[in-house]
């Protein structure tokens, strides 16, 4: 039975990163994101849910909407499964913080930065020598040159993490670390064994919960693992259905286990 929660449950990253009482794990994190000039002393949660201003426009519920003393405005998505149009998602969201600096009468345009960060427990770079852990975006112009700075997007695909505990070189890589394997964890690891993960754990801790909030993460827990299931069925009836068509066409078996992954035995069995 785990000892800690699973971070990736709806339930779990809000427990770590939304509730009042953990600010400064939310603040730690997000600064070793964050650029010097955008360092995070303060912050205040804000309304995660947005509505647009007219009828027809769709409604938006992020995991976590905060906004520093400096007035920068940021929104964490913890992202359970790969979904359609998912940049466009991401784009979307961004354009709620911007338009809630709107005021009234007269006013400049002038915007605070908004940081757009997405947490992936899924890879949406397919080709290997595109793929990136970390994928730092913000506009640029035709020369690669940066074009506006205030509108930022982090995108981190938690599968290319690869580090094991003796080869986490920095404290970003110790949080990734901290949240890849935090439901694996039996103990505290000596390499995390800092002020602010120490204080993580306990949070995390499924022993420190009330009977009320583990029922809750348990519901959560159930809604992850049915997400992942359904993702995982949709994958592995799109491998059968692609190697039917290449079975049907005549291609060599060693060839459909190629592209499929599919056993030779799964494959007789089509």
């Amino acid at each position: 039975m785990a000892k800690y929660i699973n971070p990736y449950t709806d339930f779990g990253f809000k427990k770590l990163f939304g509730e009042e009482a953990n600010k400064d794990l939310l603040i730690d994190f997000l600064n070793q994101l964050l650029p010097d000039n955008h360092q995070i002393e303060e912050l205040n949660f804000r309304n995660t849910e947005n509505l647009g201003e007219m009828l027809h426009e769709r409604k938006a519920i992020f995991d976590i909407h905060c906004q520093s003393k400096k007035g920068e405005r940021f929104i964490v998505e913890m992202q359970k499964a790969k979904i359609n149009f998912f940049k466009d998602r991401s784009l979307f969201y961004s354009t709620f913080p911007i338009r809630e600096q709107a005021q009234k009468g007269e006013w400049d345009f002038r915007l605070t930065p908004i940081y757009m960060i997405a947490i992936l427990d899924f890879q949406y770079d397919e080709k290997e020598e595109k793929q990136k852990f970390l994928r730092n975006v913000d506009l640029k112009d035709q020369d690669g040159d940066v074009f506006y700075d205030k509108l930022n997007f982090k995108f981190i695909q938690m599968p290319l993490f690869k580090k094991g505990e003796a080869e986490l070189i920095n404290h970003f890589d110790k949080w990734i670390y901290f949240l890849k394997g935090l439901e694996t964890f039996d103990e505290i690891p000596t390499i995390l064994r800092e002020p602010i993960f120490e204080k993580a754990f306990g949070v995390a801790e499924l022993a420190n919960m009330t009977a009320q909030q583990y029922e809750q993460y348990q519901e959560s827990l159930m809604t992850y693992i049915e997400v992942k299931e359904f993702v995982r069925t949709a994958k592995d009836d799109g491998k059968r259905e692609v190697a039917k068509e290449m079975k049907n066409d005549g291609e060599p078996i060693e060839k459909i286990m190629k592209y499929t992954g599919l056993s030779k035995g799964e494959i007789d069995e089509l």
